[in-house]
């Protein structure tokens, strides 16, 4: 057990090349195993076979001897290639066969870069924009609900999730309502829980980071009970201090509980329940623009005169879900899921608005937003292999929906706190903060839709997926005395057409086609129609590509090309749908390892996002507010043979200038941020420990980030863009034990 522990990670493979390298005079010929996919539970690595004794140098003949099979390291966490991906009802399929641009972040990446939310993971995808609360790709805003899961069942995406939390993160870009039913074509964010592992794991981490915090986290796991039939994981986190600002304020605690019951070899039920409690005060306000006005140059983030030492976000997450995986035959498997969630948050980050091009400006808070969401969703899928004739048939079938109630403060509203000038910003007490668990219920949809799909193979080089999506939508929204103000429900079909060619196993040319539903916006207030809900959008999207799976790369191309309707308030003060956003790209990406000692994660966008018929020679035709036209980023890890256990990693960030204005008048610059990390794995009274440091914003860049439009659907309207200050440099060291 103390050699398996010991083992993981670079010390296998390390030792696996060591051991190749000394044995290669010898004629034995090695045969090393391609990683293996990850499972339910995290998958676990074979010891080397030991080979025969080697005949003397001297005498050196041809000598045939069986092929050993080195593991070097077959764990899914071990690595930054992932060969699968969770396809919702299309179950575990090689991302090499998925007519779909497919992202997965590692949990390699997530531990040896010590990221701690989900924006930190996505920051690695340059196809994602993950600044904001609402997760998006391809330049589309996502929605609060439809687009963010956790195990393939919908969460709240406005909310903080601790990283330490999961496994990974897988990202489907684009338009996926066949598959999952309704929602914006932003994406689908999938965040996948750690389950119980077959070994027992016992790990603990002390962590410090820029300003004095101090991070404390254990990891446990084991299997107990008869033929160890239950197995659980327990994850605990408690970090608290200064954030980056002075005087400002940080903590994260979770408490999450995996558990499952193998109930036969069949059949397991995983349950998880999860609490998790954020704060983040006294950091940069948002930043807004009054018409007329551009951002400055990108402004010091650590001066904390700009905002409140009180302002920012309280927010807890409850979050319990029960999950059913059973496996009627080795070719047909059942899964079926319920996911229950609260999440309050209190926020009280100021906004500053700029007012004038000299500097003066602003600064309000608004707490009249949700305060509470609470949901209920659930999935069902059963998906199975037949054959007709010539053809072989990968069946799904299922449902999946949620159904959502919001609450917002009795007394929420827009309170100014003051006037200022960016050249000598003052700091404003809080004030006009409402009693935020005084709520009522101010709205409640609902989505359910069953699902089905095919996916036909002709011959090995050709086959097609045939997916599809009936879906029933209901929204209503409620006034402070609990009075229906406005009501929708609607139906529609989703779909999606694939075709596929492999001209070998491991590389495939696809061409999709989706048409995809989408739940219509609410007017917003100062319209004439303010308040009702419009109909729902019907987005469409080509897209083509290649990707390769090569035994230790992955790599992938996409272009896309993505229409849909748009809602804005014309001149008459109506708020409705009157012209089109269309969006085009290439992505490039690229994971696994290049060489034997360097690994690469990361890859480049190109982006063309414009909206049409917007009523406006000003804006017709212009790019969307806050969207680059080009994205990079690009992760390279290298293991110094000279020092087995010695790794370093650098990853470099470029966004390109976004416009801010729907005119396309005035825009910020682009900006690069460089990150350094190093660590070492080794041996203390024979446990594996692993010291990391890391230095991100190398050059300590100042930067805009997290540009969004004021209105919905990537058009300002009547509202104005809001910015962020990025991060400073910041330092974050760990040392963790496997005891």
């Amino acid at each position: 057990m103390k050699t398996h522990r010991l083992h993981e990670r670079r010390a296998r493979s390390i030792n696996a090349t060591l051991t190749a390298a000394l044995l290669a005079p010898a004629g034995i010929a090695f045969a090393q195993t391609a990683p293996t996919a990850p499972t339910a539970a995290t998958a676990q690595s074979t010891p080397a076979a030991t080979p025969k004794a080697a005949a003397p140098l001297a005498a050196r003949q041809p000598v045939v001897l069986p092929s050993v099979a080195v593991t070097a390291s077959t764990s899914p966490s071990q690595t930054l290639q992932v060969k699968q991906t969770d396809m919702g009802p299309l179950g575990q399929v090689a991302r090499v066969n998925t007519p779909y641009s497919v992202n997965v972040v590692p949990q390699h990446l997530i531990a040896d870069q010590q990221l701690k939310s989900i924006a930190d993971a996505l920051r690695y995808l340059p196809s994602v924009q993950g600044d904001g609360a609402r997760p998006q790709s391809r330049g589309i805003q996502g929605s609060v609900v439809q687009n963010s899961r956790i195990d393939g069942m919908n969460v709240v995406s406005t909310t903080d999730y601790p990283l330490e939390q999961f496994d990974r993160i897988e990202v489907l870009n684009g338009l996926s309502g066949a598959l999952y039913g309704p929602a914006n074509p932003a994406g689908t964010f999938d965040y996948i829980q750690k389950r119980p592992t077959d070994e027992r794991l016992l790990r603990f981490t002390l962590g410090y980071s820029t300003q004095s915090r101090v991070l404390r986290g254990v990891d446990l796991s084991d299997r107990v009970g008869p033929s160890k039939a239950i197995g659980y994981r327990l994850t605990l986190l408690d970090e608290t201090g200064n954030g980056y600002t002075d005087h400002s304020t940080i903590r994260r605690q979770l408490g999450s509980l995996a558990l499952d019951f193998h109930l036969s070899p069949d059949t397991v039920v995983e349950t998880n329940v999860s609490h998790y409690h954020y704060v983040a005060k006294g950091l940069p306000p948002t930043f807004a623009l009054a018409s007329g006005v551009h951002y400055p140059a990108a402004l010091d983030p650590t001066n904390p005169a700009y905002g409140s030492t009180q302002g920012g976000n309280d927010d807890t997450t409850d979050t319990g879900s029960i999950r059913l995986r059973h496996d009627f035959s080795s070719n047909w498997h059942l899964s079926a899921g319920v996911l229950r969630q609260i999440a309050d948050r209190e926020s009280t980050t100021p906004t500053d608005t700029l007012t004038n091009n000299a500097g003066h400006y602003t600064s309000t808070i608004s707490t009249a937003t949700a305060s509470r969401f609470t949901i209920t969703s659930n999935l069902l899928y059963l998906n199975g292999h037949v054959t007709t004739g010539p053809v072989d048939h990968q069946i799904s079938l299922g449902t999946s929906g949620f159904m959502w109630d919001n609450f917002n403060p009795v007394n929420g509203k827009t309170t100014t706190l003051g006037t200022g000038s960016l050249a000598d910003p003052e700091t404003y007490a809080l004030s006009g903060v409402p009693d935020f668990t005084q709520r009522y219920k101010s709205a409640q949809s609902s989505q359910q839709s069953l699902m089905a799909s095919d996916d036909l193979t002709f011959s090995p080089h050709w086959s097609a997926l045939l997916a599809g999506s009936q879906s029933w939508l209901a929204t209503h929204n409620y006034s402070v005395k609990g009075v229906q103000s406005s009501e929708s429900a609607d139906q529609g079909l989703s779909g999606a057409a694939s075709l596929i060619f492999k001209p070998r196993a491991n590389q495939s040319f696809y061409v999709t086609y989706a048409d995809s539903l989408q739940q219509g916006d609410v007017a917003p207030a100062g319209s004439t129609n303010a308040g009702n809900i419009l109909a729902p959008y019907r987005s469409k999207q080509w897209e083509a590509g290649y990707k390769i799976a090569l035994a230790n790369v992955n790599a992938s191309v996409a272009a896309f090309r993505i229409t849909r309707p748009y809602a804005y308030t014309e001149a008459d003060g109506t708020y409705q749908t009157a012209g089109e956003q269309r969006n085009r790209g290439i992505e490039l990406m690229v994971d696994g390892h290049a060489t034997r000692d360097l690994s690469l994660f990361g890859g480049f966008t190109w982006l063309d996002p414009r909206l049409f018929d917007t009523g406006s020679v000003a804006t017709e035709g212009k790019r969307i507010v806050g969207l680059p036209e080009f994205a990079l980023n690009v992760l390279a890890e290298y293991k110094v043979p000279q020092v087995p256990g010695l790794f370093t990693d650098f990853n470099a960030h470029y966004i390109g200038a976004r416009p801010t204005d729907d005119s396309d008048t005035y825009s910020v610059g682009s900006y690069a941020t460089f990150d350094l990390s190093v660590g070492y794995l080794t041996s203390i009274f024979d446990r594996a420990v692993t010291f990391r440091f890391a230095l991100d914003n190398l050059t300590n860049r100042h930067y805009w980030t997290n540009i969004v439009p004021g209105g919905l659907n990537g058009y300002t309207g009547a509202g104005n863009s809001t910015a962020q200050l990025g991060a400073p440099r910041t330092i974050s060291a760990s040392v963790q034990f496997e005891l």
